[in-house]
């Protein structure tokens, strides 16, 4: 568990936590009406309204396809090219 924590502690102070909130459901809510969404996808959704609603433009992601109908409101970066 220390090194799950420590772990946690290091992942806090090296980047930004995007909170939720009533902005981040509003965003949700557009997307939804823009972007056709059902079952496990309103996560990336909401991830996606998260980034949105704190004016965050890139998504570290290995799971690229997922994320590509969002790709002209955000910037998808893959961690497994090397550029």
């Amino acid at each position: 568990m220390s090194d799950a924590l420590r772990d946690v502690d290091w992942f806090v102070s090296q980047f930004d936590i995007l909170e939720d909130g009533p902005d981040v459901t509003h965003q949700l809510a557009e997307l939804c009406r823009e972007v056709p969404v059902a079952g496990r996808q309103v996560h990336d959704a909401n991830i996606v309204a998260t980034m949105l609603a704190h004016a965050e433009q890139r998504l570290l992601t290995f799971d690229q396809d997922d994320f590509r109908h969002y790709g002209n409101r955000i910037s998808l970066i893959d961690p497994a090219r090397s550029d």
